[in-house]
């Protein structure tokens, strides 16, 4: 059930919140640029995000002023929001809290805490920083072109899922997911709010701030996350003292997406002293990441109901080929698999026989693998090694199974051919890494 939404007054201005969960700490979720109360609880992936921090918390949530169900006012500078967040925990009687600020929702919950660390039990920022914009001796934030640019995507394109390729890559390709964001989007804030919010964000500027929070801090980042830098994140850890830095292996912007096990075990850790799970087990496997091939057009082209069909006849090809290899399926998002396995010789014969298996479908499939050292926490796998292969699939071009130089030389002597394609630039990743193609 969606928890009810009442309202706290700020200053004669409605702030729409909910709560949840009986835990034994208060946690305040500050929203990134955009929000919905109830329209988040459509999407299945923010629903679990919240139900895990509430198995823990009372968890409390908003819409700032100007978005979402709170009042449509004109937007508000930083300590009109932090009036905001006053507001609601008084409201539901709350004397001290843990803010949980992403995206944009990082600077203001920063800034709360180092103005009310009575009221402040600990500081989570969520891919986030502490000025948005490039500065002299800042070089993390935005150019001045990528804020025109996006400007100009929200006045054109508003109705669209608009930035869902850089917040959220890895659901680019699946159609509810891209609905349920143009959706989201619309329902969170007009077009020229959505603009004012970001122009807002060009003001930002919480550095000289950083150095006097106190309270716990929790930097949590992504490694390829497009929206905000990662440095910008290692930057809040440098500055905060005592500042614990988090980097997660995907690329998706927002929480509730790929990390969102990972984030909710360091909050949890961070507020009660325990993490719910074991120490996670590291073991040796083999990832292998698949998708289609131009999954966008051969979707608009074909119309939901046959794109939905394809969708079908293709995974049932994959889960053959990985039952026949012994593969073991981790995760599906829109049109692509990521399979770990116990050989590296099967996730490459699994590749091979996969990109044979769909071509009479008339599609083709990029794939990657690579193999090291991975997280496993129940049936998730972790850790940079699935990074790493993640990175090199995205380098493969249509029907080619690209693989690491590690995965090379693990399968010497066993019958498989590798030509050299040469060193690659992966994201996320320092070093250039030398990749070979699998020769079919």
């Amino acid at each position: 059930m969606i928890p009810e939404t009442r309202y706290a007054q700020s200053d004669g201005v409605n702030i729409a919140y909910q709560t949840l969960g009986e835990g034994p700490v208060d946690l305040v979720v500050v929203p990134g640029w955009v929000s919905n109360l109830d329209v988040f609880w459509e999407q299945p992936a923010v629903e679990s995000f919240y139900r895990r921090l509430a198995s823990f918390s009372r968890l409390i949530l908003f819409d700032k002023r100007g978005t979402g169900l709170s009042d449509r006012v004109a937007l508000p500078s930083l300590e009109i929001r932090m009036d905001d967040v006053r507001a609601v925990l008084d409201a539901v009687g709350s004397e001290r809290a843990a803010l949980i600020g992403y995206s944009e929702g990082g600077p203001m919950s920063a800034l709360f805490a180092a103005t009310y660390p009575d009221r402040t039990s600990a500081l989570v920022m969520i891919g986030s920083y502490a000025r948005f914009m490039q500065a002299p001796g800042y070089e993390f934030g935005r150019t001045p072109q990528q804020f025109e640019a996006f400007l100009h995507e929200i006045e054109h394109d508003w109705g669209k899922p608009v930035g869902i390729d850089r917040r959220a890559p890895s659901r680019l390709a699946d159609e509810s997911f891209r609905q349920w964001w143009a959706r989201f989007l619309r329902a969170s804030a007009s077009p020229r709010a959505a603009a004012d919010v970001v122009r807002m964000n060009a003001q930002i500027d919480i550095r000289p701030v950083l150095p006097s929070i106190r309270v716990p801090t929790l930097i949590l980042h992504a490694v390829g996350d497009l929206t905000a830098s990662l440095e910008g994140s290692r930057y809040l850890a440098r500055v905060i003292p005592g500042a614990k830095l988090v980097e997660l292996p995907s690329e998706d912007h927002l929480p509730y997406l790929s990390d969102s096990e990972a984030i909710c075990d360091e909050i949890e850790e961070l507020v009660t002293g325990v993490r719910r799970y074991a120490e996670a087990e590291r073991v040796l496997a083999t990832v292998l990441f698949t998708d289609i091939v131009g999954a966008t057009e051969k979707a608009g082209a074909l119309g939901d109901r046959r794109w939905r069909e394809l969708l079908e006849s293709h995974h049932q090809v994959v889960r053959r080929e990985l039952a026949r290899f012994r593969g073991r399926e981790i995760d599906t998002a829109g049109d692509g698999f990521f399979a770990a396995f116990d050989g590296p010789a099967r996730a490459v014969r699994c590749a091979c026989a996969v990109s044979s298996a769909v071509k009479p479908l008339g599609i083709e499939v990029r794939a990657g693998a690579h193999t090291g050292e991975c997280e496993v926490m129940g049936d998730k796998f972790g850790g940079i090694a699935v990074h790493i292969g993640a990175r090199v699939a995205a380098c493969a071009g249509p029907g080619e199974v690209l693989v690491s130089s590690t995965v090379k030389d693990l399968v010497a002597g066993s019958g498989l051919v590798f030509e050299d394609r040469g060193r690659h630039p992966l994201k996320g990743l320092a070093e250039d890494w030398q990749l070979y193609s699998v020769v079919q």
